[in-house]
C-alpha cells in the first residue's frame, strides 16, 4: 500500500523504488563509514584527510535527503533504518581503533568505487522507468566520483 500515489506506471515504480532504496542506504553507510574514519584517523595527512571526509559525509547526507524524499514524491517509503543499512549496503566492514591516514584514503577508495558501481546500475535501471530519478542518480554519483578521484590521488 502507498500512501502517496505516482504518475509513474507501477512496474515503472517498483524498479525506480528499487533503485532509489539502495542508493539511500549505501549513501547512509557513506556517510556512518566517513564520519568513523574521520574520528579515527591518525597520521602526517590528519588534517588534509580529516577534513576531506567531512565533505563525503556532507555529500552522502544531503544526496540521501534528495534519494529518499524522490522515493517518498513517487509513493515509496523509504527504509533508513540501521538495521536496513546493516543488511544491504555495499561497503564493507570499516576497521575498529586508530585508523593511519593511508589506510583510512584505501578505505574510502574501496567504499566509494563500490557505491559508484551500484549507483551506475542504478543509473542504467532508470532509464526508462524514471528520467526524473535517474538524473538524480547521475548527479549524485558525479559528486561521489569526484570524492573518489581526490581520495585516489591522495595514495598516488
Amino acid at each position: 500500500m502507498s500512501a502517496v500515489k505516482s504518475s509513474l506506471p507501477e512496474d515503472a515504480r517498483k524498479i525506480t523504488g528499487e533503485a532509489l532504496q539502495g542508493a539511500l542506504v549505501d549513501l547512509i553507510d557513506l556517510g556512518l563509514v566517513a564520519k568513523q574514519v574521520h574520528w579515527n584517523v591518525v597520521g602526517p595527512r590528519f588534517r588534509s584527510v580529516h577534513l576531506q571526509l567531512d565533505e563525503v559525509v556532507t555529500t552522502a547526507r544531503q544526496h540521501s535527503d534528495v534519494v529518499a524524499e524522490r522515493a517518498s514524491a513517487i509513493g515509496v517509503a523509504p527504509d533508513g533504518r540501521a538495521s536496513t543499512v546493516a543488511s544491504a549496503s555495499a561497503i564493507g566492514k570499516v576497521p575498529d581503533g586508530w585508523i593511519q591516514d593511508t589506510d583510512v584514503v584505501s578505505t574510502m577508495v574501496k567504499a566509494l568505487s563500490a557505491v559508484i558501481e551500484r549507483m551506475r546500475e542504478r543509473i542504467r535501471a532508470t532509464d526508462e522507468p524514471d528520467p526524473v530519478s535517474q538524473d538524480i542518480l547521475i548527479s549524485l554519483t558525479a559528486d561521489l566520483e569526484k570524492h573518489a578521484w581526490m581520495f585516489q590521488a591522495e595514495s598516488v
